[in-house]
């Protein structure tokens, strides 16, 4: 069985999760659309992205981390790997 199956990490649940915190709508996360650039999220709103992923699949992001979270598929990595070196 996957990683992703076990931790329950989900491409869409994640795309529908970054959407609510950047109060964006869905369709406007595409997988390589940059937060900051596309849909104009500040430094305190990548922080509560951050904040949210951390709460949300159970793992802590390093600063540098932090800084690799600028699309849909950084996020999704980032939390992959997370998960990977968790189990």
């Amino acid at each position: 069985m996957p990683i992703d199956a076990v931790a329950g990490l989900d491409r869409e649940h994640l795309r529908q999760l970054l959407a609510e915190t950047i109060d964006a709508d869905v369709t406007d996360v595409q997988d390589d659309t940059d937060f900051v650039q596309a849909l104009g999220v500040d430094s305190l709103m990548a922080l509560e992205v951050v904040v949210v992923l951390e709460r949300t699949y159970g793992v802590k992001f390093a600063e540098t981390e932090m800084r690799e979270v600028r699309t849909l598929d950084s996020a999704y990595e980032v939390v992959r790997r997370k998960l990977m070196e968790r189990s």
